[in-house]
């Protein structure tokens, strides 16, 4: 094989690594709205399929996010999510929604989706949203954020740490499209200080050059 077939198989080998990664597979039928019974159903993609002689149009419909989320809690934030759960026609189409309600000067804490790259767009009030990239090649983690009115759009990259906080006197919504059907969330707080079993107080007071009796008061706490 040739130099230039050889660079060209790699090439071809990289792209379909990549695109087999960034987004859920592409679905083989027009729809496989999700049963959680296994009756007569095809297990697909970690959902059962309903026979489509029997769907609905109600499969593909969903009511609810014209209500706004109880933000009454520790964070002041609340994330009504529309997946495969309360709208099974979603099963295998790679994308789901989610309602985004944040109380004055209330936040959505610092997570990730290891799954979806996030599409947020502002509905009402005023966020200061951002991600932090993985690691540069300088070893630093830089900061993308900025004030988001309404009608603004702005981009969480798949599995970068990112937030949204409202800075304003009322209070803010935003909707959110996710590029997976299960974006997954990982909360990082809770992540790290809440994990069951917990994490070795030796290992947190080390990684965030805390001391030990800090590293226990947050553990002990409970994270929105």
């Amino acid at each position: 094989m040739g130099s230039s077939y050889l660079l060209a198989y790699l090439l071809i080998q990289a792209l379909t690594s990549y695109l087999a990664y960034a987004t859920d597979p592409n679905q083989l039928q027009d729809f496989c709205v999700a049963i959680d019974e296994p009756n007569n159903a095809l297990f697909v993609n970690g959902r059962f399929c309903k026979n489509p002689m029997a769907v609905k149009v109600e499969d593909f419909h969903f009511q609810g996010l014209d209500r706004p989320g109880n933000t009454h809690n520790q964070v002041g934030s609340n994330v009504t999510r529309v997946t495969t759960d309360n709208l099974p026609g979603l099963n295998t189409l790679g994308l789901s929604l989610a309602r985004i309600d944040v109380a004055p000067y209330g936040v959505n804490t610092p997570h990730h989706h290891p799954r979806a790259t996030e599409v947020l767009t502002v509905l009402e009030g005023t966020f200061y949203a951002g991600f932090v990239t993985s690691n540069l090649p300088n070893g630093e983690n830089k900061l993308f954020a900025k004030v988001l009115n309404k009608g603004d759009v702005f981009i969480f990259p798949q599995g970068l740490i990112h937030f949204e906080s409202n800075i304003g006197k009322t209070p803010a919504v935003a909707l959110s499209a996710f590029t997976s059907q299960n974006p997954g969330v990982v909360t990082t707080a809770a992540a790290i200080f809440g994990a069951e079993p917990p994490i070795s107080v030796d290992v947190l007071t080390r990684a965030f050059q805390l001391d030990a009796n800090i590293v226990r008061n947050l553990q002990s706490r409970t994270f929105g």
